[in-house]
């Protein structure tokens, strides 16, 4: 009996050896995980979908920041010093990453990985500082994301290449789905008739969406970005709104009601929302379901003006007797 029980606390002791080594393994696993900063949160899905569980992806800020008056904290020190890589806009909505980078003395010591490197860039539509400003929302298109995906991919091939034919193969996965996405919206405006669709948007932070689909911003209400309209701008602009003909205002989803109000109340403009792609929480799926709303509001604005121009020639025709 005595033996017996030696036996069974043998074959005990020896299964608990391998839980613990392998609770050991897998925690050794996740600490020599490569670890990846972002800026925004539009990097954080393209990382995450790019890397899948090869790798963590960690925000630089934590969620329900305002990336264009952010401050660093020292949170954001300590959280730098922990990435083996960071990646960045680098054209004008992250400068806080940079401040903080110099803060922790990382500068050119820590690996950065510049999204926009080589992607057509654009001036912001309506900026009115009598500058040529870059706009840097390469993020709300499908095209300069697939750029800055590449980018990204390439990147973090050459730092991580234990894991690069992994990389590769989320990489195309992840750009295919886009391209079809793209193409979705693409075949369901492709029987629309041509037409002059005039729009106006919050701020100049849509422009790579609405150039992707062959669309001009006729005028901005934002007099720069992040700046709400004094009285007498609002005024001009509604009736540049009203000259202009515009058929729909592409809002900010938090842009304040009071001035979307004002626009529709006095123009009668069909009002539409757009994300800015960089607000609540950071998830790998985050970024495609925001573009895919964006581009389901963009797709419903053209559908809907294509109609009422279609009906407005028509009662034109009738009235004409033509």
């Amino acid at each position: 009996m005595r033996y017996r029980q030696q036996i069974r606390n043998m074959i005990l002791a020896a299964a608990l050896s391998v839980l613990l080594a392998a609770a050991s393994a897998t925690e050794a696993a996740a600490r020599e995980k490569f670890k990846i900063g972002v800026t925004l949160h539009p990097y954080y899905g393209y990382a995450a979908n790019i890397v899948g569980d090869r790798a963590e992806v960690l925000p630089l800020i934590k969620p329900g920041f305002n990336s264009h008056a952010y401050q660093p904290q020292p949170d954001d020190i300590k959280r730098i010093k922990d990435f083996d890589v960071l990646i960045v806009n680098g054209i004008g909505h992250d400068e806080f990453a940079f401040e903080i980078l110099e803060a922790a003395r990382l500068k050119g010591k820590l690996p950065l990985i510049y999204a926009n490197e080589g992607v057509s860039l654009i001036p912001i539509a309506g900026a009115d500082t009598g500058e040529k400003m870059v706009n840097p929302h390469t993020f709300i298109s499908i095209t300069a994301s697939i750029q800055q995906i590449y980018n990204i991919s390439k990147a973090l091939k050459n730092l991580d290449p234990d894991n690069a034919k992994t990389y590769s193969k989320n990489t195309r996965a992840y750009v295919k789905r886009l391209r079809q996405m793209k193409a979705r919206y693409m075949e369901k405006l492709a029987a629309m008739p041509d037409m002059d669709f005039r729009c106006a948007t919050i701020h100049g932070g849509y422009d790579y969406l609405l150039q992707e689909f062959g669309l001009k911003v006729t005028t901005v209400i934002e007099p720069s970005h992040g700046l709400k309209p004094t009285a007498s701008q609002l005024a001009k602009t509604i009736d540049k709104i009203r000259d202009l003909d515009v058929d729909v205002v592409f809002t900010e989803m938090n842009f304040p009601d009071k001035y979307v109000d004002t626009i529709q109340r006095e123009t009668g403009v069909r009002i539409r929302y757009l994300s800015h792609l960089t607000s609540g929480g950071y998830t790998a799926e985050g970024f495609e379901n925001g573009l895919k709303a964006n581009i389901e509001a963009l797709t419903a604005a053209l559908i809907e003006s294509g109609a009422r121009h279609l009906q407005n020639k028509g009662n034109q025709n009738e009235h004409t007797g033509s």
